[in-house]
């Protein structure tokens, strides 16, 4: 590359070994998957049951759900079999913290029933009985045949480990600051349980790592270390991101400079959800982070400028938001019928300056009249003009000229 030019897109993705979760594939190449994990009480199987089926149908690949009692591991099956039922297979992973050993000798077909056990170190055990209830879980993944996230958090960091790195940075002739210590003692704990897990007959491709932090530059660094010193694939995510849109950009920054470095075979994005708010939030958010980057391709990506003096009109914002709702709304219907839609991009522009330019760039464009112009709304399709709105009825007559482009560009999925 020569000096001062920059990469036209993600760098390489990090090899990996590649781990396989209730048949979604993690690392190896696979493209990034998307997981998001429920708030419900896991006892109460119905309202489990509609949040998983809700947040798979909003996307997500990989649904994690709390098991911290013995009524949460017994529903796991009930779960799983409700979920079936409307045929969504999506695999479930259970969260265990504290007591996971004796949940899942208790209750064996809460084991059956998950597609992945996901463990901490930081709170699996204390003292002597660590190692011992840490065993035990993986003894459970290796007799159910279940892959293993061990997923470290700052805020559960174990506290012996943490005190051993610390006295061993004290005996260095250069010591660490504070930062050093922190990755040092995350990655630690990450490594030596992955390597405490093939120990006890864990196989290496069934092991994912992650190391969250609330910090974006925390994060970054902690992945850059972990990455450079093991291939297990990597789950991202920034723990405690937050609501709203402190969430959405915190872990958007911290993210994106990883994904773009080649860094992560799996994300999500834990926000805060508004009161009342849907849970399916983060999953559109992590959706939008993969597609906007070029990793993937989920929905039609709707462009529409920001206004400025020459927009005083809002038509082109109700316009934007009005298309950008339809297009995720048809857009199930239009994956089970057609193939490549989601590759499709339009364009909602608000007056003549650069809404004709961005309109001919998309898929389909509009550009609507901006403030003393010509009241016409020229519309292309593949860089060409091919017909102009006027009138009240816009936004309709746009919706269908969607449709008829969806039918007539991409291929039907039963077609030879």
């Amino acid at each position: 590359m020569k000096p001062g030019t920059m990469p036209r897109g993600p760098l390489p993705r990090r090899i990996t070994r590649r781990v396989t979760v209730g048949g979604v594939a993690i690392g190896g190449g696979a493209p990034v998957a998307i997981q998001s994990m429920t708030n419900t009480d896991t006892a109460d199987v119905f309202a489990t049951a509609m949040q998983c089926a809700e947040l798979a149908r909003a996307g997500s690949e990989i649904v994690r759900i709390t098991v911290n009692t013995r009524e949460a591991a017994a529903a796991v099956p009930q779960i799983r079999e409700r979920l079936l039922a409307l045929n969504l297979d999506v695999p479930l992973v259970g969260d265990f913290h504290f007591n996971g050993h004796k949940l899942l000798a208790e209750v064996p077909a809460c084991a059956e029933a998950l597609a992945k056990l996901r463990i901490n170190p930081g709170n699996v055990g204390k003292g002597a009985k660590r190692d011992e209830q840490f065993a035990a879980i993986v003894e459970a993944a290796c007799r159910y045949g279940k892959p293993v996230r061990i997923g470290v958090n700052w805020g559960s960091l174990d506290q012996q480990l943490l005190a051993r790195i610390m006295d061993e940075n004290s005996r260095r002739a250069e010591p660490k600051d504070a930062k050093g210590i922190m990755v040092e003692a995350m990655v630690a704990s990450a490594l030596e349980s992955a390597a405490q897990a093939e120990a006890l007959g864990l196989p290496g491709d069934a092991i994912v790592l992650s190391c969250k932090m609330s910090g974006v530059q925390d994060l970054i660094a902690v992945y850059r270390e972990l990455a450079a010193r093991c291939d297990y694939p990597l789950h991202l995510g920034l723990t405690e991101a937050g609501m709203g849109s402190k969430g959405i950009v915190a872990s958007s920054a911290a993210l994106a400079v990883l994904l773009q470095e080649g860094i992560g075979d799996t994300i999500r994005i834990s926000l805060t959800p508004e009161p009342n708010g849907s849970r399916s939030k983060e999953v559109v958010v992590a959706q939008e982070i993969l597609q906007t980057m070029g990793l993937r391709a989920f929905v039609p990506l709707v462009a529409a400028c920001p206004g400025c003096g020459r927009t005083t009109s809002t038509t082109f914002q109700e316009l934007a938001q009005d298309i950008q709702a339809y297009v995720r709304e048809k857009m199930p219907e239009w994956q089970l019928a057609r193939t490549g839609v989601e590759t499709m991009t339009l364009a909602v522009m608000g007056c003549v300056v650069n809404g004709p330019g961005e309109s001919k760039h998309a898929s389909l464009g509009i550009s609507l009249p901006g403030t003393g112009e010509e009241p016409v709304a020229p519309v292309y399709a593949d860089g060409e003009r091919i017909t102009t709105l006027r009138g009240d009825n816009i936004a309709a007559e746009f919706r269908n000229i969607i449709d008829d482009y969806v039918a007539r560009k991409y291929p039907a999925r039963n077609a030879s």
